[in-house]
């Protein structure tokens, strides 16, 4: 009988050292990257009034929003990013595989999502391209939309004006020289001609 006890009580320890995630464990696999050094340190900066003098109090809510969003999700994520194209059209992405040290463009055909074997890091953005969160007006220049490390980026756009949506705020939007990865020159109806070859699930 004590033998049938002591076999009961360690099989419970084993499944609960197994089955439930200890108190003491990393709070995500994304709190080390140079993305959340980043997050923290524009957060600390925004709440110094001596570094937002330039800034109107309703822009700089919407920024500290949008950074502890961008926070949240380095800390709860689990998963790599992935990016699901709804905009009805062929879109232009960067991933990187887990090797890679710089992403790469590709293009995600509409309806699609990325493989989450890969990391998408940001969306690729013509020349021209509407955002709704960045340039109403279109940016003068092709640039990138770049996201944290987790996020499970949404594009839709709007059939009539043409304005690209995203469901999650952006760490920003970078041209040739503000970011190292390779930005093509290409126009909205090039990207849209482009065969996709994204890696999808």
């Amino acid at each position: 009988m004590k033998f049938l006890k002591t076999t009961l009580i360690v099989c419970v320890l084993l499944l609960n050292i197994l089955l439930v995630r200890p108190a003491w464990a990393d709070a995500g696999k994304f709190i080390k990257t140079p993305e959340y050094t980043e997050v923290t340190q524009a957060i600390a900066d925004l709440k110094n009034p001596e570094k937002t003098t330039d800034l109107a109090p309703e822009a700089i809510q919407q920024k500290l929003a949008d950074l502890r969003f961008q926070k949240y999700v380095l800390e709860t994520a689990e998963e790599r990013s992935v990016c699901r194209n709804d905009t009805g059209k062929t879109l232009g992405i960067y991933t990187k595989s887990k090797k890679a040290v710089l992403p790469t463009i590709s293009f995600l055909g509409a309806g699609q999502a990325t493989d989450d074997d890969i990391e998408c890091m940001g969306i690729f953005l013509p020349a021209g391209s509407k955002v709704a969160s960045g340039s109403a007006e279109g940016f003068a220049d092709s640039v990138v939309a770049k996201f944290v490390p987790g996020t499970q980026l949404t594009a839709t756009a709007d059939p009539e004006t043409g304005v690209i949506d995203f469901n999650a705020p952006g760490s920003g939007f970078f041209k040739t020289g503000e970011i190292d990865w390779a930005i093509p020159t290409l126009t909205q109806a090039e990207v849209e001609a482009q065969v996709p070859n994204a890696p999808v699930d």
